[in-house]
């Protein structure tokens, strides 16, 4: 697998050509890797693009006008070879996926997908720009799925640690079903002006979904409560998540424009909740950054 490097005084940063996946970000200053390393025994990625869904649909499959479709968990963007397009400098690439006869099978919809990244000090800016191709509108879900080291020394444990949140107020939050759809709404995390402590039974229910554009920064803090990485974005969504059990050392923050189906759901993809409609021949761009702390 061919990988791509971001660097500067700062950071180095490496991509990996199969997803666009960002596989690590270390810090040059003091050694620390703060990205998970895709260790199979926890979860075999570090942060994936999810595109063309974002988390499960009902039954394993969606329906476009009448005629159904599979498709697995977080879509299948993070599976396929990305084309590198463009490196103009070691701060910045654009990778870029194509429709083909393979995505057609999945995603009856022709579409192109760049994924840039621009690296600045100490952040990484991600910019997703999602084209449609044809006349008719596009259906689509894209999110970030980055995994960051929690805890960062031997001997600290996960609990120890906390997550910062850029509001005061109590955070409401999906949970998923034993299918990973979302049945479970209106549940609150107890939120300390602006504080979270990460309690060890955080994760025994999967992700932790929180929708209507609850906060814009998220971020990781040592047990002195100082954040050592920060995810920023726009996104009306975003996810928390920790494999529940394993004790693995990572934690995910994900900004989302999209979720799971919910329970019971089964009409057409257009009827999804939280679905993007894209007009035909138009071009749909967001982003987020990690920033890593000094």
């Amino acid at each position: 697998m061919q990988k791509f490097y971001l660097e500067n005084m700062y950071l180095k940063v490496t991509i990996n050509q199969k997803g666009a996946e960002v596989a690590s970000i270390l810090s040059k200053e003091n050694g620390q890797q703060y990205l998970w390393n895709a260790d199979e025994k926890f979860w075999k990625r570090s942060s994936p693009v999810l595109f063309p869904i974002v988390g499960s649909v009902a039954d394993g499959k969606f329906t476009v006008d009448g005629k159904d479709f599979p498709m697995s968990q977080h879509g299948f963007a993070r599976d396929m070879d990305f084309k590198m397009i463009k490196q103009p400098d070691g701060k910045k690439i654009i990778f870029k996926l194509d429709y083909n006869e393979e995505t057609m099978k999945l995603y009856p919809y022709p579409f192109s997908l760049e994924v840039e990244y621009n690296l600045d000090r100490y952040k990484l800016t991600c910019k997703w720009r999602v084209t449609n191709l044809s006349k008719q509108p596009m259906y689509f879900q894209i999110g970030a799925h980055p995994a960051f080291t929690c805890p960062l020394k031997k001997g600290e444990k996960q609990s120890d640690y906390f997550i910062s949140v850029d509001t005061d107020k109590n955070l409401t939050y999906s949970l998923l079903s034993k299918n990973g759809l979302v049945e479970k709404d209106g549940q609150t995390l107890k939120n300390d002006g602006g504080m979270i402590a990460i309690d060890e039974h955080m994760f025994d229910n999967d992700a932790l979904i929180f929708d209507g554009s609850q906060a814009t920064k998220v971020s990781l803090c040592k047990p002195d409560k100082m954040a050592y990485v920060t995810v920023g974005f726009e996104a009306p969504l975003f996810g928390l998540w920790s494999p529940a059990g394993k004790g693995a050392p990572f934690v995910c923050i994900e900004p989302w424009y999209g979720r799971a189906d919910r329970e019971g759901f089964s009409g057409d993809i257009s009827e999804r909740e939280h679905i993007n409609r894209l007009e035909g021949h138009s071009i749909f761009e967001a982003e987020y950054y990690i920033e890593i702390g000094v």
